[in-house]
């Protein structure tokens, strides 16, 4: 009997959310401690990816994939903050929504600008690292629509109805 083989895109998948997830929880943890992007980025390859953590196994998760939410999201604040507060109702501007919500908002956002992640892909993945936060229902749901928001802003040709031929 043959040991079947990891399906390679299904890890790869794991990997790049795993990257998101780890993204957001840095972007909250430099908002918290004033911390710098090398600093974060050093101490979360070394003491959080990957690691076992109060008997929790934190997966891997691919490097590359959460320095570039990372640095799009420092490099590409002050554009994605915009975004958030034009998806945001009026009046509440996000400063004062949750620091986890505004992290993950950060994330979603540079991977909206700076990645060719398909929007929607984005959107799914993010309202799934929601859930690991909040409870599945009225956060996701409002993680969602903004996100939503925010994709149909920062890109809205992904969104363009397909023409007939």
């Amino acid at each position: 009997m043959t040991e079947a083989k990891p399906d390679r895109r299904a890890e790869a998948r794991l990997r790049r959310s795993a990257a998101r997830l780890s993204a957001v929880q840095a972007l909250y943890q430099m908002e918290l401690t004033g911390r710098g992007l090398k600093t974060t980025e050093i101490e979360f390859e070394t003491r959080w990816i990957g690691a076992e953590i109060e008997g929790d196994q934190y997966r891997e998760a691919d490097i590359d994939h959460f320095h570039a939410i990372l640095r799009g999201a420092v490099r590409e604040q002050a554009r994605i903050d915009k975004l958030t507060d034009a998806a945001l109702a009026q009046n509440w501007p996000i400063d004062r929504i949750d620091p986890t919500l505004r992290a993950l908002f950060r994330a979603a956002g540079a991977e909206l600008l700076t990645t060719e992640t398909p929007p929607r892909v984005t959107i799914v993945e993010y309202v799934d690292v929601a859930k690991a936060f909040f409870d599945a229902g009225r956060e996701a749901k409002f993680v969602n629509a903004v996100l939503d928001h925010m994709a149909r802003d920062a890109r809205p040709e992904a969104f363009d109805a397909k023409k007939p031929a």
